[in-house]
């Protein structure tokens, strides 16, 4: 039998506020442990929570950026569930009235076609603490300094029938956030994580299968990995006569495998109701007017436009907008090559990006700025430089060796441009293989490059390779 897979994402934005959704207590990461839980996170007796503004702009900001409704008017209400790090018994969240309504994001796939994802909602709550489990012999520690940092959760439509459609949107809405700067998107810090909705189905059939949650995955590549096995394990289960438990599993990376954590939950297992502390939230249409006018270019604006603008593909200008300080890198890189738009693009995203990956760097770590990237380029665009010396002059700026064009000058890395010296190789090497003369002559064309090698090579790679193969064309012609 063919199965479909259908995967639907729930994400947990931790929204960039200096202080909690309901308390001035710090949301900064890192302090001590319970040095950051102040008596309304902790719910002690006669405390009420206070709504932070910046928290509701950001869900706003959130909303518009995803194509969303808001909600005129939005309700918070208790989850009610015990857990060690939940000091209060219940959770502070948003169920029937959530902030932001029905949206959408446009995902390019990797095979550059565009795939519209839904989102069903996003609603504001406030974070849980944080069980830790290392260092204690046979005990749990609690650092509740997490318990109350805003979360902005952002549920998908189950629209995904692939790993790596999952990923392609993951990834989408992750530069989404971050360039709206309401989120840093840090995964190792737990700043955006995600829990994936996977079930398999007949294909062709359009009844769901029992769904499985797989819980709080912190990486792209450990996501797509945790899908890929839990729905060959479901596959197996049911062509072996089993039936799927809507569960929740955790996923092992070092195992790569997925297990048990708990029974799945329903709603009114969490027996929520209106938060009597907390007013509904009533919107002024006004203000989310003036939030819309002050929007930055967002990602898809800026492929776009990149597009248009640079003359680049789909791909190309995909990865560029992947986080604005990689577009305003190669941006500025364009600036300082002379408009190379497509060159540029090239050099950023094969040789750039590919050395900053293996020594994981991020764009901001790089030893190459943009203004020398830049100025390399112009090099290659003014025929000073070849393209494969150019490689050698971009290692040497990546040591911290100089500037471009004193590398050039230092090494004598200089293109030769001289018709007459360039001849004059050409004929030395003419004399040197008269028997591969012949054989080009007799038809073997595919000697030209044996040709090419060898002047490249008594050059140390300096010819200008378009007068390199129109002059030895000709010579080669007799």
């Amino acid at each position: 039998m063919e199965w479909e897979t259908v995967i639907g994402l729930e994400v947990h934005a931790q929204l960039a506020t200096k202080t909690k959704i309901f308390s001035g207590a710090s949301t900064q990461f890192g302090a001590e442990p319970n040095t950051q839980a102040c008596a309304i996170d902790l719910g002690l007796p006669g405390v009420l929570p206070v709504l932070n503004k910046e928290v509701v702009e950001m869900a706003v900001k959130f909303g518009l950026g995803a194509n969303a409704e808001i909600a005129p008017k939005s309700v918070f209400a208790r989850k009610n569930y015990f857990y060690p790090d939940l000091p209060k018994g219940y959770q502070i969240s948003q169920y029937e009235l959530p902030i932001v309504g029905k949206g959408y994001l446009d995902v390019l796939l990797d095979n550059n076609e565009t795939k519209r994802i839904n989102i069903t909602r996003a609603h504001l709550e406030e974070d849980a603490g944080k069980s830790l489990h290392e260092d204690f012999h046979g005990l749990s520690g609690i650092d509740l300094n997490r318990a109350g940092t805003p979360l902005l959760e952002i549920v998908s439509e189950p629209d995904m029938r692939s790993a790596k459609e999952a990923i392609a949107y993951l990834k989408t809405l992750h530069a989404l956030v971050r360039y709206l700067e309401i989120c840093d998107g840090n995964m190792q810090e737990g700043s955006f994580r995600c829990d994936a909705n996977v079930s398999v189905r007949p294909k062709g059939s359009d009844k769901y299968g029992t769904r499985t949650e797989l819980k709080n995955i912190n990486s792209f590549r450990f996501i797509e990995r945790a899908i890929n096995y839990e729905v060959e394990r479901q596959i197996q289960v049911l062509e072996s006569g089993g039936s799927i438990k809507q569960e929740t599993r955790l996923y092992d990376p070092d195992k790569n495998e997925t297990r048990t954590m708990r029974s799945k939950e329903e709603a009114n297992d969490y027996r929520y109701f209106p938060d009597p502390d907390l007013l509904p939230l009533i919107m002024d249409t006004n203000w989310i007017k003036q939030i819309k006018e002050k929007l930055p270019e967002l990602p898809q604006q800026k492929r776009d436009r990149f597009i248009s603008q640079y003359q680049l593909s789909a791909y190309d200008a995909n990865i560029l907008v992947s986080s604005k300080e990689l577009a305003a890198y190669y941006e500025n890189v364009v600036k300082a090559s002379g408009e190379q738009a497509k060159l540029s693009a090239n050099w950023v995203i094969s040789e750039l990006l590919g050395v900053l990956n293996k020594s994981n760097l991020d764009i901001l770590e790089s030893p190459i700025t943009s203004q020398q990237l830049g100025k390399l380029i112009s090099r290659i665009a003014d025929d000073t430089i070849s393209g494969k010396i150019a490689k050698t002059i971009f290692e040497a700026l990546w040591n911290k060796e100089g500037e471009v064009d004193e590398i050039i000058e230092k090494r004598g890395l200089k293109q030769v441009s001289d018709t007459g010296a360039i001849e004059k190789m050409i004929d030395e090497i003419i004399a040197a293989n008269p028997q591969q003369v012949a054989d080009y002559r007799a038809g073997k064309e595919k000697l030209f490059g044996y040709f090419v090698g060898q002047a490249m090579k008594v050059s140390g790679g300096k010819l200008n390779p378009q007068q390199l193969n129109e002059l030895l064309k000709k010579k080669l012609q007799g």
